[in-house]
């Protein structure tokens, strides 16, 4: 079953990775879920698709009141990232979501309406949850054209969607440990589903701007430290749009 994992703590605030489902059918993609929390209030990222809802539901509520998450964050429109939507919002009516304009007419097909989903602008903008200030940054084209990543510049912590993704086999480290055998493992998903060279330049350019400790994408292990910065100018270097990985 899923596990929640405690990234950063900084007094009332906390940031926590709901990782890995060792028990989850073959057949779905594994995903991470990140909780950002601030005393009471929280948000969830990336929450999931309907079917693993029971188990990161499960997860959530051995370490925390699931009723203290009170916004979700989508980077994008993909199922394995929001179609839990629904089960969200029997649990939470209240719950609201940010994401992009794009998908506030597409992820409504999910579950809910106008008044659960948030509407980004494509430059991002502030998110504040307690006494948080977070930021959704431009990720589009990386790869769904209208994109958002979750940036914090207390932790400096950026989550980062299907960016930094890897599929990695079951028993792989929560964090990655040997970054060369490990971005073997994310080449192939990152030339294909990736396709345009300069969002890529463009998302590199701003990574490096905001300078994160901590890279947290939706599948796959973190970078943290010195791998980062690996991360980030392997991407830069990267030919993308490939139908056939190398």
């Amino acid at each position: 079953m899923k596990k929640m994992v405690t990234l950063h703590e900084k007094g009332s605030r906390s940031w926590k990775v709901i990782a890995r489902d060792p028990a989850r059918p073959n057949h779905l993609i594994d995903t991470n879920e990140y909780l950002i929390s601030d005393g009471a209030t929280s948000l969830l990222t990336d929450p999931g698709g309907q079917e693993i809802f029971p188990a990161v539901f499960s997860a959530l509520s051995e370490g925390v009141d699931p009723r203290q998450v009170q916004w979700l964050f989508s980077s994008h429109q993909d199922p394995d990232v929001i179609s839990s939507l629904a089960l969200w919002l029997d649990f939470n009516p209240a719950i609201r979501c940010y994401t992009s304009w794009m998908w506030c007419t597409f992820i409504p097909h999910f579950g809910g309406d106008e008044r659960t989903l948030i509407p980004l602008a494509d430059p991002g903008g502030p998110i504040t949850v307690g006494t948080l200030e977070l930021r959704a940054v431009p990720a589009h084209f990386l790869h769904s054209p209208g994109n958002h990543h979750l940036f914090d510049p207390d932790s400096r912590i950026l989550f980062t969607g299907d960016v930094g993704a890897a599929l990695v086999p079951p028993g792989a480290p929560l964090f990655v440990e040997d970054f060369d055998a490990h971005i073997a493992l994310a080449r192939g998903f990152h030339q294909r589903w990736m396709g345009s060279a300069d969002a890529k330049t463009a998302w590199c350019k701003l990574a490096r701007e905001l300078e994160p400790r901590m890279l947290c994408p939706q599948h796959g292990a973190i970078y943290r430290g010195d791998d980062v910065k690996r991360f980030i100018d392997w991407f830069d270097a990267l030919e993308v749009g490939k139908v056939r990985a190398a």
